[in-house]
């Protein structure tokens, strides 16, 4: 399943962190971040929550960047 996301990020190399700390959690097949359009477009395991893996994925992403958001 692939969802996309409106996320909230200061700067391009801030957006790609996010993308890194993303494709780390698990549950997360893919994802890219887009900071032009303020998207992230995430592909989730077969048989996961995708509510569950996002909120893992916001607590990474505030990990390397504090200040970023993700609209769930």
């Amino acid at each position: 399943m692939k969802k996309t996301y409106k996320i909230e990020v200061d700067c391009a190399n801030c957006a790609n962190k996010m993308e890194d700390a993303t494709k780390k959690t698990a549950g997360v097949k893919d994802a890219v971040v887009n900071f032009m359009t303020l998207k992230m477009s995430v592909e989730f395991e077969d048989g996961c929550d995708p509510k569950k893996v996002m909120q893992e994925v916001l607590k990474n992403c505030k990990k390397v960047e504090d200040d970023c958001e993700i609209f769930i």
